[in-house]
């Protein structure tokens, strides 16, 4: 059996590295007024984040099509029998249901969905661990149930410098009261049955990022040898910093640099940072 990894472009593994281990990808669009943009083949990131400066209002994002996503299944076809799919979080995007519906109209090819329940590079880990695995002839049925169990330790903590563009986009949980008050502090995020929920109220940027680095810090001391990925919007420096201050602890850490790419960053806002990690 022939066996593709499909991911979509929220996953923000870098065309180099797909192409190195055979991953393609749907992408999801940013639409700034009547211009719809594909993030990455159309848009990228650093252009992304300085069109948003220029706009008068925030841009609106939009999954991939159903029609597109059966045109690239229908593409897939013609070389493999299964595709793994793995997707952002079915809590925030409507991607993950569209490539049900859309395997559900494909013949040729059996269609693995993944719901990753969070994104960017926590959730490229399940897909460069999935192309692992398909790489070493494991079956589809085999790369799902490793992928189930990487999500029982996945982590992904991440703070925005303002939460409007959150609560203007529908994507921060609303059942969860986020008052004015709260808008003057910076909260810890993460996600939680695969929603955007807020993990603590912390009063300034530093304090929120040592809070963040603390939950690495009690994985590290627990589960030894863990994969990481700090995550920027648009300030790589500020990732670089937090890369280095954990690696003076931690020299053997296995960790990596990663971004928010125009979709999640229209959400979170440039001057976000994420921290990923699982255990390996």
């Amino acid at each position: 059996m022939k066996v593709a990894v499909m991911t979509d472009s929220t996953a923000y593994i870098s065309k180099d590295l797909r192409d190195k281990n055979n991953i393609h990808m749907v992408p999801l669009s940013v639409v700034f007024g009547d211009h719809s943009y594909q993030e990455e083949l159309d848009i990228a990131t650093e252009e992304f984040y300085e069109k948003v400066k220029l706009s008068d209002s925030l841009p609106k994002t939009s999954q991939p099509s159903i029609g597109y996503i059966t045109n690239k299944l229908e593409e897939l076809a013609k070389e493999y029998d299964a595709v793994i799919s793995i997707h952002l979080s079915s809590g925030i995007s409507g991607t993950y249901q569209a490539v049900i519906t859309a395997g559900n109209m494909v013949e040729g090819i059996t269609v693995y969905p993944f719901d990753s329940e969070i994104s960017a590079m926590a959730q490229g880990f399940y897909v460069l661990e999935a192309a692992e695995m398909i790489r070493t002839n494991k079956t589809p049925e085999e790369v799902i149930e490793r992928l189930n169990e990487m999500k029982q330790s996945m982590r992904a903590y991440f703070m925005v410098d303002d939460l409007k563009n959150l609560q203007r986009g529908g994507r921060l949980n609303s059942a969860q009261a986020i008052v004015g008050s709260l808008l003057q502090v910076k909260p810890v995020l993460h996600f939680s049955n695969k929603v955007i929920v807020p993990f603590e109220k912390i009063r300034t940027r530093k304090k929120a990022l040592n809070r963040i680095i603390s939950l690495l810090e009690e994985d590290i001391e627990q589960k030894k040898d863990v994969k990481v990925v700090f995550i920027h919007a648009n300030c790589e420096q500020a990732a670089l910093d937090l890369q280095h201050q954990v690696k003076e602890k931690h020299p053997n850490l296995d960790s990596m640099i990663g971004y928010f790419g125009p979709v999640i960053g229209t959400h979170l806002g440039e001057g976000s940072i994420g921290v990923g990690w699982y255990a390996k």
